[in-house]
């Protein structure tokens, strides 16, 4: 049997480089709609609000400066009475803000493409999530038989004890895929990093982390994962809070802060870029039994980590994968392949001994 490994390192495909940030930051008080329209919605509107039905208090989000940052901040804001869903739906309320079809190109995923989604947020200390949902944040679709159910859902739920669930769905069907208790991160400011490769063998990774000390309280990768719905047209993010209403004696008017949104497609690179970008890629330490380091490797450079056996069979880095850093306990001693591809053309195939 040809071993498949042998063909990787012929599989690089020549592309254009192309990579797109777009950030949203708070600017002071006053416009808040105005600027986040000019960002993620030019000349459209990507806020939804419930400033129909609740016209007395106001714009329900706005900006205010955060002494823990030493920024301007957005605040979110959520009465349970009488905010609603935008006068459309009256049994749940959002206060959110999106991409969609209006929208420029690059702040549409669409499939084949590996997008970057950093955020920070602060629940209060005494948040008070819904049993039924609390959604902080989405991954939606556009398009298709499965655009009414988000992808990938970041929820609090009311439970014993309280909890932050990452939900997850390629079809109609949604799982909690990871959590953590809410406890961790109530009144902190929470930074977030994830990214997903949009594919039907995609791949995906998230990390909240607490920006006063730097603990990571949930990480979450997984680098065989449905991450395209089918007959989708584009991938949009949301934020914002949009809960359940089912049993408002749960509820209590909250607040809660966003800052630093930041959108980043990360397209393909020319051969001659990858060759020259993965010449200074190293392994330390090599060999190892615990944990190998790739050194020098950055996240916008790059797709995917795969790691292969000295047969060429696909080895699961569902957990082991922080970062740049793989954990290789628990494997049979031998020669493995670390692949790093990007685009779904591999970029560099590295060899480490496992003791």
């Amino acid at each position: 049997m040809r071993r498949p490994l042998l063909h990787f390192a012929f599989f690089l495909l020549s592309a254009t480089f192309v990579q797109a940030q777009v950030t949203l930051d708070a600017d002071g008080a006053g416009n808040t709609y105005e600027l986040i329209n000019s960002v993620l919605a030019p000349g459209y509107d990507a806020v939804e609000v419930p400033d129909c039905g609740h016209t007395t208090f106001g714009r329900h989000i706005e900006e205010t400066f955060d002494a823990t940052l030493n920024t301007d901040v957005f605040r979110f804001i959520a009465h349970v009475t009488p905010d609603n869903d935008r006068c459309i739906n009256f049994d749940r309320q959002r206060v959110e803000i999106k991409t969609y079809n209006q929208s420029p190109d690059n702040l549409k995923a669409v499939q084949g493409e590996t997008v970057v989604y950093t955020w920070k947020f602060k629940i209060d200390a005494n948040f008070q999530p819904s049993s039924s949902f609390t959604h902080i944040h989405q991954i939606k679709s556009v398009g298709g038989p499965y655009a009414s159910i988000p992808m990938i859902t970041l929820t609090l739920r009311k439970a014993s004890p309280d909890r932050l669930e990452l939900r997850y769905t390629p079809t109609n069907s949604q799982t909690t895929i990871d959590q953590a208790a809410l406890s961790l991160f109530k009144g902190f400011w929470i930074e977030v990093t994830e990214t997903i490769a949009y594919d039907d063998a995609g791949s995906y990774s998230i990390e909240l982390k607490r920006v006063s000390d730097g603990q990571v309280l949930l990480d979450h990768s997984n680098n065989n994962m449905d991450t395209w719905q089918d007959g989708a047209s584009f991938a949009r993010p949301k934020w914002g809070i949009y809960r359940s209403l089912n049993n408002p004696a749960d509820l209590r008017d909250e607040e809660m802060f966003f800052a630093n949104f930041s959108i980043e497609e990360i397209g393909s690179l020319s051969v001659t870029d990858l060759e020259r970008k993965a010449d200074d890629i190293l392994l330390t330490p090599n060999p190892s039994s615990d944990i190998i380091r790739i050194k020098n490797l950055r996240s916008d450079d790059y797709d995917s980590i795969h790691l292969y056996d000295s047969i060429g069979q696909l080895i699961s880095l569902n957990r082991r994968l922080k970062r740049n850093k793989i954990d290789v306990s628990g494997l049979q001693t031998g020669l493995y392949y670390i692949v790093i591809r990007n685009n779904k053309n591999t970029a560099k195939v590295l060899k480490c001994m496992v003791e």
